[in-house]
Parts: structure tokens; C-alpha cells; sequence
């Protein structure tokens, strides 16, 4: 996944997959256009929750900018989890943004890779009550295939009639970069045409919620649910928490050309690494992360100097910040400028790669950098060229996506414009 044969090489070697469609469902809108708009406003999505209510964090970023049920359509809405129909939504619009018909494809040649870190655990903890109370008749039979998280890799294949490879990589928060740097491996290893990869992520439950305020890992700013997500500031408490899905499609690049396919941009290289520190602390160093971002620049065949822009990580929590700041200080020092989207849609988990790729993706197509939420000063130990208050308008070549998750894992994506 991280570093294969073609290491080192290049896209001029053959080894560049193009993103040739891009479909989201995140809190800041449902389409591509929704979401780049309240990206670039720099302004939260966080608001309360009445299902949080009582509880010590009671807001979030949710997706209800839609009916989910009704944007699935079908019979087939009723067996599928709320993360799943994300995912198909998002994979949809992917397919559709790429001018691909699964009617008429081979879609032997079609591979699915879907990061989801947790699954269905809604349906878990209903389905548990319903045990308690009513007893094991009260049970649903389709609790299993409605709760593993590989169901969204297995819904969005039988949606898509991709009989390719379906996988579904569980990294935790770093599973939709991970699924991304997966896919690039199937189709330069041949074994797929076209795969369609991304990640997605709903766990907005109170039992959730209060596992991660209960473990530190929540900004408890509740008096300003709309200032909580902070990514790099001085007083940034905590991480808010989002749900979304992100889908891309990627082709060979020379293969997307033959075909008449657009080239939103270029997935030049792909890294992964792991701390081997903490079960959810980083490495404070971030040496275990720039593994994998140098990974990801070798196999781009960049020099780090040649970055010229960088979607980081940007969780919002003390910890995460700090690394990821010695990261970038250290790997870039001609300071390429540098944006968080988690300001404004929160930490969408397993979701989050794969969104954070599709914003890199807009900002090489867009010339535009998104601004950092709720950021309007820098400590004064981070030197970094953050993007504050408003869009930077900036040409940028070549980008790199960071994702980080619980358990050490590392995943950077290099992206070049088309």
C-alpha cells in the first residue's frame, strides 16, 4: 500500500492514477459545490444535538442536508445502516462526476475499497436494548449485515454492479486515505480498470459520543458548539465530532484517456506507516508520520520542496496538532500554506482521508485554499503558514493530504493538478 516496485518513479513513469469523479455527503453540504462553499467560508458546522442532550459534549457536525432514505431510493434502503447510505449517495455521485455507466461497464474490472472505522453501531446499541427489554424475538435479523463495516464496501459494490475486488480497510480515522492508497495499488497492479474508493463514517449515538468525551478526546467548549473545532490554535480543547462519506473514482491515467475521461487531478503517490507508540496518542515527534509522507513523495518522485501545499490532519486536540506541526515544520521548511478542514465539518473519522482528499483534489482544480476554522493566530511555536479568516487564492502544482488514526496509523496522499 505504502511503497511498491514503481517507488521512486514518478507519474512520468507510468505510475500516476487519475481522480476522474469526486462524490461527497459531509456536513457541509451533499454535493461538491455545497461543501466547497462552506469550506472556503471558513465557518462550523457544529450545532447541538437533541439526542446529545444531558450528556458532558452535547453537539456535533451531522449530514441533514438531505433525506438519505429518499436520495438511496429502492427496496433496498430499509436493510442498510445509516453510515452505509452515506456511502452509496457519495459513490453515486462519484460514478456520475465521471462520466461511467455501471450498466454498460465490465464491472469484473471494477473494484470497491470503502475505510469504515467503526460500522453500524446505532444499530448495535437498539438492538441490545431491544434484547434487554423484549427478549431475543425482538431482535432484528438483519442486525449482523446492518452493523459490520464492511456492508458499505458490499452495498456500494451490488449498487454499482462492481464484482471486482471489494474491500473495506479499517485504520480508524485514517481508513479513507488508506482505502485511496489501496485502490492505487489494485489498478497499478492490474487488477482493476476502475476503482471507486473513499470512506464514511456515522456514529453521532450518545454511546459514542461519550466514549470519546469520556477518553479526553472531545473539545467541551459548550457554551460555543460553532467555535469548538479549532484546528492549531493556542486553545483548541478537543476534537468535534462529524459523520459524512467521500467517494472518488480512480482510474490509470493513461487509461482514463483513452477512454475520453476528465482528470480532476493526479494521484501521484501514496504512504503509510505506523508510530508503534500508543493505542491513541501519536508519536509527539510525528518521525512514524513523516515516514509515510516521504513514502508518499517517493513514489510522486517529489522532493518535499516541492510541495506546495499541505491538507493536514488537523484533529483540533492538543496532541495531534503538536506532531503534526513538528511534521510539516520539519519535512517543509519553505512553509507551503496549510489548511484543516475539521474546523468546519469536524472529525468525520474513517470518512475523513477520503474528504480531505476531495478538497485537496478542488483546491488544485480551484486554485483556492480553504481556511483554517476559528483560527486567527498562530501559538507562537508553530511556524507554519496556516490559511486564516478567508480563501487564499494560490496556484498550487502539487499537494499532500495527511490522515492519522487511533493505533498509529499513518497515510499521506500526494496530489498533483491535472
Amino acid at each position: 500500500m505504502s511503497q511498491s516496485a514503481d517507488q521512486g518513479t514518478g507519474a512520468g513513469a507510468g505510475t500516476a492514477v487519475a481522480v476522474t469523479g469526486v462524490g461527497l455527503v459531509t456536513p457541509a453540504g451533499a454535493d461538491e459545490h455545497s461543501f466547497w462553499e462552506r469550506l472556503c467560508s471558513g465557518h462550523s458546522t457544529a450545532r447541538r444535538r437533541p439526542e446529545l442532550a444531558g450528556l458532558p459534549v452535547d453537539f456535533a457536525c451531522p449530514v441533514d442536508s438531505l433525506d438519505l432514505d429518499e436520495a438511496v431510493g429502492g427496496r433496498s434502503v430499509w436493510r442498510m445502516a445509516r453510515f452505509v447510505k452515506l456511502a452509496v449517495v457519495a459513490a453515486r455521485q462519484a460514478v456520475t462526476d465521471a462520466h461511467l455507466d455501471p450498466a454498460v461497464w465490465d464491472g469484473g474490472r471494477v473494484g470497491v475499497v470503502l475505510g469504515v472505522g467503526v460500522g453500524g453501531v446505532s444499530v448495535l446499541v437498539d438492538n441490545a436494548a431491544k434484547l434487554a427489554a423484549s427478549g431475543p424475538e425482538a431482535v432484528s435479523p438483519l442486525l449482523v449485515p446492518m452493523m459490520i463495516p464492511n456492508a458499505a464496501a458490499g452495498e456500494v459494490a451490488i449498487a454499482l454492479k462492481a464484482g471486482g475486488p471489494s474491500l473495506a480497510p479499517a485504520t480508524a480515522c485514517a481508513s479513507g486515505a488508506t482505502a485511496i492508497a489501496v485502490a492505487r495499488d489494485l489498478l497499478l497492479g492490474g487488477s482493476c480498470d476502475v476503482v471507486v474508493a473513499g470512506g464514511a463514517e456515522s456514529v453521532l449515538t450518545p454511546l459514542v459520543v461519550t466514549a470519546f468525551a469520556r477518553m479526553g478526546a472531545l473539545s467541551t467548549r459548550t457554551a460555543d458548539p460553532a467555535g469548538a473545532s479549532r484546528p492549531f490554535a493556542a486553545d483548541r480543547d478537543g476534537f468535534v465530532l462529524g459523520e459524512g462519506a467521500a467517494m472518488l473514482v480512480l482510474e490509470r491515467a493513461d487509461a482514463a484517456r483513452a477512454r475520453g475521461g476528465r482528470a480532476r487531478a493526479l494521484l501521484t503517490g501514496a504512504g503509510s506507516s505506523t508510530d508503534a507508540h500508543h493505542p491513541t496518542a501519536p508519536a509527539p515527534d510525528g518521525r512514524g508520520a513523516e515516514r509515510a509522507v516521504r513514502a508518499a513523495l517517493d513514489q510522486a518522485g517529489w522532493a518535499p520542496g516541492e510541495v506546495g501545499h499541505v491538507n493536514a490532519h488537523g484533529t483540533s486536540t492538543p496532541l495531534n496538532d503538536a506532531m503534526e506541526t513538528a511534521l510539516i515544520s520539519r519535512l517543509f521548511p519553505h512553509r507551503p500554506p496549510v489548511t484543516a478542514p475539521k474546523g468546519v465539518i469536524g472529525h468525520t473519522l474513517a470518512a475523513a482521508g477520503a474528504i480531505e482528499a476531495v478538497a485537496t483534489v478542488l483546491t488544485l482544480e480551484r486554485s483556492l485554499i480553504p481556511p483554517i476554522a476559528n483560527l486567527d493566530a498562530l501559538p507562537e511555536a508553530f511556524p507554519l503558514d496556516c490559511v486564516m479568516k478567508e480563501p487564499r487564492r494560490q496556484r498550487v502544482e502539487r499537494a499532500v493530504s495527511h490522515s492519522f488514526g487511533f493505533g498509529g496509523h499513518n497515510v499521506a496522499l500526494a496530489f498533483q493538478r491535472a
